[in-house]
């Protein structure tokens, strides 16, 4: 498998070394540049393949000297054993290296991201709950040299938010904030709590990447175009010729007619243009419902089962339960110091990968 993988890399790298020295590439400035993307985006995984490929013959000069007829004293086969070790050790480091690198990147990673936080079951302690989930992702993006900025909010009087929704633009935006989307629980003993009871609640956060512009493009051989003759009032010549134009966009099933001006190339025009917007809003509302969809997968109902992470603050602990990871150390958390989470969910998520 691995070395199957090795040749397959070897082979590409050398055919994009190939293709930055055709002369053809090198004058068309687009080609070249999608190439030299290409070659850059593969380098990582490339180098990993040299080590891997030195490590290999380290074991192999090693074993095809153990095995020849000639003597070898003993100091020089027990430092030929160890070096064999230490080669299929190599081997085997890089050889989960070299998968790791070649796993297809998450488009969406460099993209900027809206972070909504809703309270949940809790009452007033899950919206003061929102709001220090809020401040952490704020800090975090603040290490991550990131911009933030709230787009909208619901205050409640006791300095919560039944929603907040965040915008936070940069590098990496989304891959920093992206295994945040789940249902977070609190443990805590309410500022409004005179017993000293611990509560539990819980609040709800949706990470989305942001959605990029709609484009339409319209391709003509999925429009069918019939003339017909317009049915203006008698005497007027738009119902003289065969000038009227029905356009019908088959993939979507959306037809669009136009009859109002007098020669069949503005009418199609015109038609064509009502065609673009409502396919552009049609295409919207399909965004906008991926999106709906997306965020509710990712918070469920908001009830306390439905836990992706807990903050106890009692026992000064936080457990991420999805990669059983706890970590005692609640205030520097909720200052944003959730990298370990981050990268723990990122291992994680790539293992998974690897299982496919």
């Amino acid at each position: 498998m691995i070395d199957e993988l090795i040749n397959e890399i070897e082979a590409k790298y050398e055919g994009l070394n190939r293709k930055l020295s055709d002369p053809a590439v090198m004058n068309d400035r687009q080609r070249y540049a999608e190439t030299a993307k290409a070659h850059a985006d593969l380098q990582p995984a490339y180098d990993l393949v040299r080590r891997y490929r030195e490590a290999e013959r380290s074991l192999s000069e090693a074993e095809e000297i153990l095995a020849g007829d000639g003597a070898v004293e003993p100091e020089m086969r027990e430092f030929l054993r160890e070096e064999m070790s230490t080669s299929r050790e190599a081997m085997e480091q890089l050889a989960e290296e070299i998968r790791v690198a070649m796993l297809e990147p998450d488009p969406n990673d460099e993209k900027d991201v809206i972070i909504e936080v809703r309270a949940g079951a809790g009452g007033n302690e899950a919206s003061l709950f929102a709001a220090d989930l809020l401040r952490m992702y704020s800090r975090h993006a603040e290490q991550k040299k990131l911009k933030t900025r709230i787009l909208s909010s619901s205050e409640t009087e006791m300095g919560g938010f039944k929603e907040v929704i965040v915008e936070v633009e940069g590098k990496g935006a989304y891959s920093a904030f992206k295994y945040e989307s789940g249902v977070h629980r609190v443990q805590r003993i309410p500022v409004t709590e005179s017993g000293g009871r611990i509560h539990t609640s819980t609040a709800t956060v949706a990470v989305l990447p942001e959605a990029e512009d709609v484009e339409v493009d319209i391709d003509p051989a999925d429009v069918r175009v019939d003339i017909f003759r317009s049915t203006g009032p008698g005497g007027q010549s738009v119902n003289t010729t065969d000038s009227a134009v029905r356009l019908t966009h088959v993939p979507t099933g959306l037809v669009v007619s136009c009859q109002n001006e007098k020669s069949q190339l503005q009418n199609k025009q015109q038609a064509m243009k009502i065609l673009r917007a409502r396919l552009y809003e049609h295409k919207l509302a399909e965004q906008q419902k991926e999106l709906a969809d997306a965020r509710k997968s990712m918070v469920g109902t908001g009830d306390r089962s439905q836990k992706i992470r807990t903050y106890n603050f009692p026992q000064g602990r936080v457990t991420d339960h999805r990669v059983g990871l706890t970590l005692h150390k609640l205030d520097a958390i909720l200052q944003g110091d959730i990298g370990e989470f981050t990268e723990a969910l990122a291992a994680h998520d790539r293992a998974e990968q690897l299982k496919v």
